[in-house]
């Protein structure tokens, strides 16, 4: 079994990716002082994480100045792949609060999932400036086919949705 980390308020929280557009793998990181952890997300969970809470930072108000040093610590290890990731807003605490579950076999199966937890609190600030990247990271990637909503390759694609026709010409 993997290790669970309990970090409520945060010095540092970012996304970031590693590897080639392509073949990049997107992670989530944190730290409060010499306690860290990063945590493998695909591609489309650090697009609605980040959606969700630029969504939620609208309704509890304007962050104040958003943190500029976001890059990925090292080393860059994920420890372990998020299967489901919620968030919340501690109105009391004024904190975001990040919930990752570990992907595991178990989730397949539809058992109780078994694996470790993160638990990560951050500022208002912290979450603005994380969905602020998260876009960036997305949005530099490659971009999707308007039918299937897969990555486009530069060799080519092959829409599961075009049924053996051709794409559609821009």
């Amino acid at each position: 079994m993997s290790n669970s980390y309990d970090l409520p308020r945060v010095d540092h929280l970012t996304v970031g990716t590693v590897g080639p557009v392509g073949q990049r793998i997107f992670l989530l990181q944190a730290r409060r002082g010499v306690d860290s952890v990063t945590l493998k997300l695909e591609k489309q969970q650090v697009a609605a994480l980040s959606e969700y809470l630029s969504d939620l930072l609208e309704k509890v108000g304007r962050p104040g100045e958003l943190p500029t040093d976001l890059e990925l610590e090292l080393p860059a290890e994920p420890e372990w792949p998020v299967g489901t990731l919620g968030v919340a807003y501690d109105e009391e605490e004024d904190t975001v609060i990040l919930v990752a579950e570990e992907a595991t076999a178990a989730e397949e199966e539809a058992e109780a999932p078994d694996g470790a937890v993160a638990r990560l609190g951050a500022t208002r600030e912290q979450a603005a400036a994380l969905a602020i990247r998260g876009v960036q990271l997305v949005e530099a990637g490659r971009p999707s086919c308007p039918l299937c909503g897969f990555p486009l390759d530069p060799s080519g694609h092959a829409c599961p949705r075009s049924n053996g026709h051709r794409p559609p010409t821009p």
